[in-house]
């Protein structure tokens, strides 16, 4: 199939953007990497829609550290995350989270903004933001406003932007002494989709753990965390099989993907303490 477009205008600014959005009766997609949309465009899930294209922002790019806090534009590419050296000492969970993305081509043209607001519950930087307790940085016409992970991400494909909105960036916590971050998955191949996957990572509050690709969003195991805290790593597993309601599908059963969370959080504990490299 090809896609079907209502249009396509090029954004010279945020505000342009935004006004094109407002125009567009909401009928405008914004058009970043492209590797969601596209592909969704051309098997005609989506049609009719006014491309705003927002690509060539370079307000929106880039990586820094303010005041205690890593800031990393929307349109940041995947290839970017992962070769930083910014986020490779703070963030290193997403320069991890990029070996695991689909294949070159992919990780050349995606950005994290649109993996994030995508929201695909297979995916890694969605669970990867939810373990760094990040924030999601909005603009939208009547200004700008913070939204934690905890609240960005609601269900499959679907976040608390508004559809007149425009992510622009995403901030986490700079690491502390001693931080941790720690990413395990299970593929059936390089670049597919992971049956299971979760990120950890230990600070001196305690342990963040966000699962991915067993529910239909990622998702934050609260009652592991706190088992975790307290040194019981099979009563973290055992809250965790507790927390989670995976989807059985053609690539795994719901048990199967409940037993690997429980042997991914064990692995990550392990390299944590240095027991597994």
């Amino acid at each position: 199939m090809k896609a079907s477009a209502g249009g396509y205008a090029r954004a010279e600014n945020v505000r342009h953007a935004l006004d094109l959005l407002a125009a567009s009766g909401g009928q405008g997609r914004l058009l970043a990497g492209g590797q969601s949309l596209v592909a969704a465009m051309n098997m005609r899930l989506s049609a009719g829609d006014l491309l705003v294209d927002i690509s060539r922002l370079s307000e929106l790019s880039g990586v820094t550290e303010q005041g205690g806090t890593l800031h990393i534009g929307a349109l940041t590419r995947h290839v970017e995350i992962g070769s930083d050296p910014l986020v490779k000492t703070h963030a290193p969970v997403l320069a991890a989270a990029v070996a695991h993305i689909a294949h070159a081509a992919i990780r050349n043209r995606g950005t994290i903004g649109g993996a994030l607001a995508h929201a695909d519950p297979a995916a890694e930087f969605p669970a990867c933001a939810l373990a760094l307790g990040a924030e999601m940085h909005a603009e939208g016409p009547d200004g700008t406003r913070t939204i934690p992970a905890e609240d960005f991400f609601e269900e499959v494909f679907t976040t608390a932007l508004d559809e007149s909105e425009i992510l622009t960036a995403i901030s986490v916590p700079v690491a502390e002494d001693g931080e941790k971050q720690v990413l395990e998955e299970v593929a059936r191949r390089s670049g597919d989709y992971a049956l299971a996957g979760l990120c950890l990572v230990k600070r001196a509050a305690g342990h963040r753990i966000a699962l991915f690709s067993v529910g239909p969003k990622p998702i934050l195991a609260t009652g592991a965390m706190t088992a975790l805290d307290d040194g019981d790593l099979d009563g973290a597993v055992a809250a965790l099989a507790a927390e989670i309601d995976p989807p059985s599908d053609t690539q795994a059963s719901a048990a199967y993907r409940r037993h690997l969370a429980g042997v991914l959080l064990r692995r990550a504990v392990a390299r944590l303490k240095g027991d597994n490299q």
